[in-house]
């Protein structure tokens, strides 16, 4: 409910009366959205910049996929995919979720958004030659923002609705449970008889390789009704496996309901725009393989000169000097 693209209307003014656009990737807000950002000064660029690293994440993951995870600067920066209740739409609502959960609770640590700072809680007990200090990313502020913010883009109670709330869970859990320790050491003559640690979010790229995986065995889902009076609203509409032999999805997994559309050939349609010229590895048998990638299709090879720096040098002081060195490339591109 967060990867469309704002309208020109889309407008906000933060704490010095500064106006501020929203990043192209964001959709006009709604009035809950609007009001979170006002009572977080600094957030803006925190949602703006976790979802720039969620497109770019998402793009690196796909790149050697049928799917590349394709973006436009039209009126859905996804395209039509987001659309469907397929897998790839699964990944999409969790790696943005991801991604604002990751740069507010990031942010909130740098001191970039007034109403947070960095996790002093850790005060427990810590062990025999380390204690708790520092400054931990403060994650549980970054999952309650983000799921206010983004789940508030649902609307419904269907099936859909359930599939993107309990996608967007997933990216949130993803970043939390990845999180790590991390220790500094302090002694004389730099010994480590004492270590001061604290909670380090993942990198980023941790993140996404684990909804990757989660992308591969995602669970296949119907919409679950118990059908009785006294089950709670939340007990009352849920998600159930397809098969009813496979165990009900954790909240780690992702979720689907719907067959992924062809991405070999173009569909305005589904908007898929096939692969037809994507470059491809003529001796993989992988999924970036031409076999695969090109679909059966055949594939063409091309040569191109490329002319780079080279054997570079460092000259004290201080510029560096490099040689120009040409070379000649073979390319495999889908027909």
């Amino acid at each position: 409910g967060i990867i469309n693209v704002a309208s020109s209307t889309n407008l906000l003014t933060d704490s010095k009366n500064v106006q501020l656009v929203l990043d192209p990737s964001l959709q006009l807000l709604s009035r809950k959205q609007r009001k979170l950002i006002r009572q977080n000064p600094g957030v803006l660029h925190s949602v703006s910049s976790g979802l720039q690293s969620a497109i770019k994440e998402c793009k690196w993951q796909f790149r050697n996929r049928r799917w590349n995870c394709p973006t436009s600067q039209g009126p859905n920066v996804f395209g039509k995919i987001v659309n469907r209740g397929c897998r790839e739409t699964a990944f999409i609502f969790a790696i943005t979720s991801a991604g604002v959960t990751h740069s507010v609770a990031r942010s909130c640590s740098e001191g970039s958004i007034e109403s947070c700072t960095c996790d002093y809680r850790r005060r427990g007990p810590g062990g025999p030659d380390w204690h708790w200090g520092g400054c931990s990313d403060n994650i549980d502020f970054g999952r309650l923002f983000g799921r206010e913010f983004v789940d508030s883009s649902e609307k419904g109670r269907d099936l859909r609705f359930l599939m993107n709330l309990h996608n967007n869970e997933a990216g949130r859990m993803t970043v939390f449970s990845e999180m790590r320790q991390e220790c500094k050491c302090h002694g004389m003559s730099g010994s480590c008889t004492v270590r001061t640690c604290w909670m380090r979010l993942p990198t980023f790229r941790a993140v996404g390789d684990f909804l990757k995986d989660r992308f591969d065995g995602a669970s296949r889902v119907i919409y679950g009704n118990k059908g009785s009076n006294r089950a709670s609203r939340v007990e009352l509409h849920h998600l159930e496996p397809e098969n009813p032999a496979h165990k009900p999805p954790s909240p780690h997994d992702l979720v689907y309901f719907e067959k992924s559309p062809n991405f070999c050939t173009y569909s305005g349609k589904t908007g898929t725009a096939g692969t037809a010229g994507r470059s491809c590895n003529s001796s993989s048998p992988g999924l970036d393989g031409c076999e695969l990638l090109c679909c059966g299709r055949g594939y063409r090879t091309r040569t191109q000169r490329v002319t780079e720096r080279c054997n570079c040098t460092f000259h004290w002081c201080c510029h560096v000097s490099c040689l120009n060195c040409t070379n000649t490339q073979v390319l495999h591109e889908c027909l």
